[in-house]
């Protein structure tokens, strides 16, 4: 994990369950202090505002939808005593308190965004200063961002999981002394007369403790939601490479699917060979085939013949739709049909009867 280039590592699994909660929502750690959080949440605000989404083609309602759900998690996260409380009890915790746990309760979405950038009678501009994070703090550094694999089974990528890694992270630690730093830079905004004001930055530091590089373990919980893909990158702000005076990386997952043994994915839809006997092709069957959350899935084919090659089609018994709850693609089932090795002589002639029976019918 150096500071120089994007390291890929493979890492272990070691657990699984799956929930998404509200720091996962703002792609932070359980232990992101309140400057992370704001971040956080100003970065995916930006980014899935109402009034921004047409423009970043995102769809409107999801967009919507999503910057709900930030502005929900914010309100918790950003309070200190519903963050214990949910930390500690969870949703219901909050719920006794008053505050309306689930998505959708707590204060309007709109008018966190507004208060958390200026207020309620604030207009913020997305086409000019402040709609670009980088234009907010332009002098800011921030670190690497760390790069690495998780080798995921098809099984978790249906169901959903939360897998726990152990990573060795590089973090800055305090040292003894001091040193010449340029680590606070702040907007000022300064009225120059009758309607003119000037918005600046400014050093608010030169001297700092000194500090060092030290590296530690971490166990970190990375949450595949149901539906997720081969390829798809998972992100966590600050989580990547440290940097002094400055903002840490991120910290991207990219999720590779491990090859199943019986089940092949496209999309939202599952395939699968079923193999079966001549007898059961010319005559009809019915199998059951265990699926990847462990039930039993019943396939039929009532009709005289079946064909090799053949395609049965399962509705709703494929992969989960990211992000749409009880939405399946479908699964295919193709027939494999078993030819015996040989026939004896008694068997070629009741093979010849039954076929020539057949076609006269």
């Amino acid at each position: 994990m150096g500071s120089h280039h994007h390291p890929r590592v493979s890492v272990p699994i070691f657990s699984l369950s799956a929930r998404r909660d509200y720091y996962d929502i703002l792609g932070i750690t359980r232990s992101a202090d309140e400057s992370q959080i704001k971040r956080a949440y100003r970065k995916l605000a930006l980014k899935y505002h109402p009034d921004k989404a047409e423009a970043s083609g995102l769809d409107p309602q999801d967009a919507e939808t999503k910057f709900a759900e930030i502005s929900h998690a914010y309100e918790i996260l950003s309070d200190t005593d519903k963050r214990r409380t949910y930390d500690r009890y969870g949703e219901d915790g909050l719920k006794q308190m008053g505050n309306g746990g689930g998505r959708g309760g707590g204060r309007d979405a709109s008018s966190g965004f507004a208060s958390f950038f200026g207020g309620g009678g604030f207009r913020f501009n997305f086409g000019g200063f402040g709609g670009d994070d980088e234009d907010e703090e332009p002098t800011q550094k921030k670190g690497e961002s760390v790069v690495f694999d998780l080798h995921v089974s098809l099984k978790d990528f249906y169901q959903g999981a939360s897998i726990n890694v152990v990573r060795d992270k590089r973090v800055i630690k305090p040292a003894k002394g001091k040193r010449q730093c340029n680590c606070q830079m702040k907007l000022v905004t300064k009225q120059l007369g009758p309607g003119m004001i000037q918005q600046f930055t400014q050093q608010v530091c030169d001297e700092c403790d000194n500090v060092k590089f030290v590296r530690e373990e971490e166990i970190i919980a990375l949450h595949v939601e149901k539906g997720m893909r081969d390829g798809q990158t998972l992100s966590y702000m600050e989580e990547g490479e440290p940097v002094v005076d400055g903002f840490p990386g991120d910290l991207q997952v990219c999720l590779h699917q491990i090859p199943h043994p019986v089940f092949r994915r496209d999309r939202s839809d599952l395939h699968m060979d079923a193999t079966i006997t001549l007898l059961d092709a010319l005559t009809g069957f019915r199998k059951t085939i265990l699926h990847l959350d462990d039930r039993f899935v019943r396939f039929e084919n009532d009709s005289p013949v079946t064909r090799p090659g053949q395609v049965i089609k399962i509705p709703g018994e494929g992969m989960p739709v990211e992000g749409r709850d009880n939405v399946k693609g479908d699964l295919f089932v193709h027939i494999v049909v078993e030819f015996p090795r040989s026939l004896d002589h008694q068997q070629q002639d009741l093979a010849r009867l039954m076929l020539n029976s057949a076609s006269v019918h």
